[in-house]
């Protein structure tokens, strides 16, 4: 049976990022984000509806957002859906978030997003390193210990890293 996780959202951050580093020293970050939708109801009348969404993001991708990101900017993330279990007081819980692979930051320095060190084109990184960024250093990091990736066969084996808008 095929599947295909792939989860592509825009959304505005709803706390300032809180990075923490392992002891392995990988870096990660839990973020909250805010996805409008602004749509007719039946009446003709605009309604607005928010889904907050709960990311966690890892590596060097972690450390691009604390350093560049605070509550209310914008930003885009690809990633992939993971569903979280645990037992509390007796009580089996569960709570499906999304597993940062890429993102991109968007808006300029006066807009409230932060865009490249010049303020104008956004910047990216990549939770997993491209084989053009292998040999850069700063795109260097290791898989998380427990989401080790292998691109299967119909998913390109990385290197794309244009956002098609």
């Amino acid at each position: 049976m095929a599947s295909f996780n792939r989860v592509i959202l825009l959304g505005n951050l709803t706390r300032d990022i809180e990075l923490r580093y392992l002891q392995n020293s990988m870096a990660v970050a839990d973020i909250g984000l805010a996805v409008n939708d602004r749509r007719k109801n039946a009446n003709g009348e605009w309604i607005e509806e928010v889904t907050f969404v709960d990311v966690t993001v890892w590596g060097r991708t972690a450390e691009v957002m604390s350093e560049y990101l605070s509550k209310g900017s914008p930003v885009f993330i690809e990633g992939r859906l993971k569903l979280d279990s645990w037992e509390k007081d007796g009580q089996k819980r569960s709570k499906l978030k999304v597993i940062c692979e890429r993102m991109q930051l968007i808006g300029g320095r006066g807009q409230g997003g932060q865009g490249g060190p010049e303020g104008g084109a956004p910047r990216s990184a990549a939770a997993r390193p491209s084989p053009q960024r292998a040999q850069d250093s700063q795109y260097n990091q290791a898989a998380p210990p427990d989401e080790a990736y292998d691109p299967g066969p119909g998913e390109p084996s990385g290197g794309g890293d244009d956002i098609p808008f």
